[in-house]
This record gives structure tokens, C-alpha cells and sequence, in this order.
């Protein structure tokens, strides 16, 4: 099994066991942990830091903006701080894949990763 595979099994765990998230599609949270490129493998990259309003707001540019096409507007902020709150904002392993995942499926974009 290659490091993006046992990655995806922690992912899916995290989902099921700790967010709750009782379906998960896989193919899509695979595209949405390959969107994150690099940064995957590196352990401050890999998570989203929600304490830390430049790296949100890099979230908002960088994949809801540049990546998602979205417009800016105050939904992508609410859509964030949603994404935060599934998590809990004390958890601090917000991997960036699922932040992803979640912010694609919040604004119904899975297709783009089919």
C-alpha cells in the first residue's frame, strides 16, 4: 500500500470515528487529498491551522476561489467556519484533505473531480 493509500485509510477512519460522517465517497476524498498536492506529505502542510485567519483566508483564495471557481462572497467564510465547526475548533488534526472534501461537497462541486 503507497503512503496516498494509507493516508486515504486514516482519512476515512477520522470521517467515520471522530466527525461522525457515516457515508464516505471515497473517489472523492481521494481527488480532494490529490488537490492538496505535496502538502499532503508534509505535517504542517497537511493540516489547516483554523486559529491562524491567513491561513483561512488562503483556504478561501487558493481552493475555494482559485481551485472550486467559487465568487468571493461572506458564504465561503460561513462555509469555512461550518467546516471548522465539524471538526471542533479544538481538534487540532484538521487534515487538509477532509477540510477540502468537506468544503467540495458543501458546495456541491464533486463533479469537477470526476
Amino acid at each position: 500500500m503507497g503512503k496516498l493509500d494509507e493516508l486515504l485509510v486514516k482519512y476515512e477512519e477520522n470521517m467515520t470515528d471522530k466527525l461522525g460522517i457515516k457515508k464516505v465517497d471515497k473517489d472523492l476524498l481521494r481527488a480532494a487529498a490529490k488537490s492538496c498536492g505535496p502538502a499532503l506529505y508534509r505535517k504542517d502542510a497537511s493540516t489547516v491551522s483554523s486559529g491562524d485567519a491567513a491561513e483561512l483566508e488562503r483556504v478561501k483564495k487558493n481552493f475555494l476561489i482559485g481551485k472550486l471557481g467559487l465568487k468571493d462572497s461572506p458564504k465561503l467564510d460561513e462555509a469555512i467556519q461550518e467546516v471548522v465547526d465539524t471538526f471542533g475548533s479544538s481538534n487540532r488534526n484538521k487534515h487538509r484533505a477532509i477540510f477540502y472534501y468537506l468544503l467540495i461537497k458543501k458546495f456541491k462541486k464533486a463533479s469537477m473531480f470526476k
